[in-house]
């Protein structure tokens, strides 16, 4: 079960729990929910549409695709001798060949590899092509990709503040022609973006392919979870931002642009490139050709690129974390690389995320906290916050419990007539303020805040590898499952404190108390630790205002409920307007009040049912 299935589970049924316990206990017993009903609704990410894209299983590589074709390869030339050049900063470490001027390494030193010793690496295979070209002029195929280029400054290039931003240039000739390659690359020491500018020589028309390469290497402690994250995306001009999951890709796809940039995206990494400005470009990328290759979830991407007048072209290359305000420096949307939450459901919980992530970053620097304790003080404050709006909720509750028996006495007494009985539920909801939903939304604030925490786990590069106790990383399950089993028992424990104050306990109720944490053990025991610690924290700090609400049901019980008046009380409570009419609802109720206490053979019982039948007429 994926992990988004998993915890979208979890959230249906405690909330299926919580309005069910409401809507049972009291006031109106509600339909029986379907269990896991919308449980296992997945977002599937668009792939591009009929109209933009052409898959055919075990399509041939070298055939033409019309306005798109993929290219031939070319006879290479005489072996030459292969050199690298390591270009290195504070925040990455480069290492480009000179054969095709090809990327062959990215490494980000503020973040370690889980996979391999040493910072992240991007790259996959060292012998990977990234960043290599190809031309299309007419029916003319170059491919750059193995040819030597010239180095201006072979051997290792630092760049730091002191020395300011860096350049490094390739450049090939043609010995027989006027054909020549020329690319530089502009490095900045304080960011992960890449300039890259380029010219092609002797031609001034021409359709430039760009390898971006195959996907990104794994540097996740789970694999599977990070393989299951591997992706294509790309941001279309007019349709917006297309994704394909690199383990569910078959064939060959050609999708025409324009795009703003197309990228390689693991969990927590990127590798985009970027629309860059040329003399008389377009301004923007073009098409992209995938192709599905060796080894499993590898799949070769190629851009294309119109040639400007003067034959240059240039882009950006974004090799990095998934910060996402480094991504919203970046500007094109780059965000959107990953996006947070369902389809459906971004537009709401967006915000929460924003809000989420910039309190947990804002509690850790400014109280010098590491992010476990940050996350216990995050989930005791949301408490403390709420609860104004669960005190409110409470006395909702009880409310409800007081006329609990006025309403199941409406609805036996109308249940034939329905627009009386509509009547009359409204004299009761206004007369006693009672609504059967009042004390359920206030306690649903808080579901905003755990689902924006899962997103947050998902890929926020601020949690990647931060351990906390004997959790060695918050973004990853919890090894011993000790908070997953602590979670159900702390909402084991909130269920039986409410459950053991209420004198009528629905028997499936009873049963769900005793299920419901079996399952979310069972759902949470795979989700991030970060997120287990938080709900812990929360139910724990809830445990306080649990008893007390349960102490307050207890005194109402004791208090009574009230009593619905009888079919002989009806005229006389009902009687409105003047005195004669309340005089006369006065005698009756004395008479029967009277009529009573010989029944009983009590007369101080008959003077009681005749005051009674006074206060009515009365009123």
């Amino acid at each position: 079960m994926k992990t988004e299935v998993r915890f979208l589970l979890a959230i249906v049924l405690m909330i299926v729990i919580l309005v069910g316990t409401n809507l049972l206990f009291p006031p109106i017993p509600p339909d029986p929910a379907e269990p896991g009903e919308d449980a296992a609704v997945e977002e599937v990410e668009p792939t591009p549409d009929a109209a933009r894209s052409e898959r055919t299983e075990g399509a041939d590589p070298g055939a033409a695709v019309p306005d798109a074709p993929t290219l031939e390869d070319v006879e290479a030339p005489a072996t030459a001798q292969e050199e690298t050049i390591t270009v290195e900063g504070p925040l990455y470490r480069y290492v480009f060949s000179n054969i095709g001027a090809r990327l062959v390494s990215v490494e980000l030193l503020e973040h370690e590899s889980f996979t391999r010793e040493g910072p992240v690496q991007l790259i996959p295979e060292p012998g990977e092509s990234v960043l290599t070209h190809r031309l299309l002029v007419g029916q003319d195929t170059v491919d750059f990709s193995d040819l030597p280029f010239e180095v201006d400054d072979p051997g290792t290039l630092r760049v730091d503040s002191d020395t300011g931003p860096q350049r490094l240039g390739f450049t090939w000739r043609d010995p027989a022609g006027e054909l020549s390659l020329q690319v530089t690359y502009v490095f900045d020491p304080d960011s992960y973006l890449v300039e890259m500018v380029g010219r092609v020589g002797g031609v001034n028309r021409g359709l430039l392919f760009t390898r971006l390469g195959s996907g990104l290497a794994s540097n996740e402690a789970d694999p599977d979870e990070d393989a299951r994250s591997m992706a294509y995306v790309a941001n279309h001009r007019q349709e917006g931002v297309v994704s394909q999951n690199l383990g569910d890709f078959t064939g060959t796809a050609v999708v025409d642009g324009p795009f703003y940039w197309v990228a390689f995206k693991s969990k927590y990494f990127l590798l985009a490139m970027l629309a860059g400005e040329t003399n008389g470009g377009a301004g923007y990328l073009g098409g992209l050709i995938a192709r599905e290759v060796e080894p499993e979830h590898q799949v070769a991407v190629d851009v294309t690129q119109s040639l400007g007048t003067d034959g240059g072209f240039a882009y950006h290359l974004f090799a990095g974390p998934q910060d996402r305000a480094l991504l919203s420096d970046v500007g094109y949307n780059l965000t959107e690389v990953n996006p947070i939450g369902w389809r459906f459901f971004r537009p709401i919980i967006r915000p929460f995320v924003a809000a989420t992530i910039w309190v947990l970053v804002f509690l850790h620097e400014n109280l010098n906290l590491g992010y476990g304790f940050v996350l216990i003080v995050f989930g005791i404050l949301m408490r403390v916050l709420l609860f104004p709006l669960n005190h409110k909720a409470m006395k909702a509750q009880l409310r409800n419990m007081a006329v609990q028996p006025l309403l199941k006495d409406i609805q036996t007494r109308y249940k034939d007539q329905p627009e009386r009985l509509q009547k009359e539920l409204m004299k009761l909801y206004k007369e006693h303020g009672f609504n059967p939903l009042a004390g359920c939304w206030p306690m649903l604030l808080p579901w905003p805040v755990l689902i924006s925490l899962f997103f947050v786990f998902q890929n926020t590069i601020e949690l990647r590898g931060v351990p906390f106790l004997w959790l060695p990383d918050l973004a990853s399950q919890d090894p011993l499952y000790i908070l997953p089993l602590l979670l159900g028992v702390s909402m084991f424990f909130l269920q039986w404190v409410s459950f053991r104050t209420m004198q009528e306990v629905n028997p499936q109720m009873k049963m769900m108390m005793w299920l419901m944490p079996i399952f979310m053990v069972f759902i949470f025991f795979r989700l991030p630790s970060g997120l287990n610690l938080y709900y812990v924290t929360a139910n724990i700090a809830t445990l306080p205002q649990t008893w007390w609400i349960a102490q307050e049901r207890v005194k109402q019980q004791a208090k009574g409920p009230l009593v619905p008046a009888t079919d002989d009380d009806e005229g006389a409570g009902s009687a409105k307007g003047g005195g004669a009419e309340d005089a006369n609802a006065g005698s009756r109720g004395e008479r029967r009040g009277a009529a009573r206490a010989e029944k009983k053979g009590g007369a101080a019982s008959g003077a009681g049912g005749g005051r009674k039948g006074r206060k009515r007429g009365g009123r």
